[in-house]
């Protein structure tokens, strides 16, 4: 069982929105180009990869992508 609370982690407080930077920084996360596409083409390659080898780094690649932005 679980308990959902659609609560932020941290209060985020935006005195200046600004659209055009959001969109950016939002691309980089969830865009074809982004963080988590990245992730996802390097895991589900790792299905097909031949080589055991090959798959440990690829699964490492990819788990790396989800790692969170310092």
């Amino acid at each position: 069982m679980f308990v959902y609370e659609k609560k932020l982690q941290y209060p985020v407080r935006i005195q200046n929105p600004n659209p055009k930077l959001a969109a950016a920084i939002i691309s980089q996360y969830g865009g074809a180009d982004g963080e988590l596409g990245a992730s996802l083409r390097y895991l589900s390659q790792r299905f097909s990869m031949p080589y055991p080898e090959l798959k440990g780094l690829l699964t490492d690649i990819g788990t790396e992508e989800y790692a969170p932005v310092p």
